[in-house]
């Protein structure tokens, strides 16, 4: 008959000398950028969504336009 496989722990440690938190990562890149880069680089997570907004916006304002105008003449 083959032995048993021992079931492994999954079960977090809590004893008097578990450690409280875990460690923070900070992960830093270093790169020299322009002013421009630097602010991209800083703001591209909000800067994005909002320049694909005003760029569908735009382009949805530009054929409403041309659409009026085509069929005013």
């Amino acid at each position: 008959m083959p032995n048993k496989v021992k079931k492994k722990r999954n079960k977090v440690y809590r004893g008097a000398d578990a450690s409280l938190t875990r460690p923070v990562v900070t992960r830093i890149s270093a790169a020299n950028r322009t002013k421009v880069g630097q602010w991209w680089f800083d703001h591209k997570r909000i800067a994005k969504p909002v320049l694909i907004t005003a760029a569908i916006v735009t382009a949805v304002i530009w054929l409403i336009i041309e659409l009026v105008r085509i069929t005013n003449q």
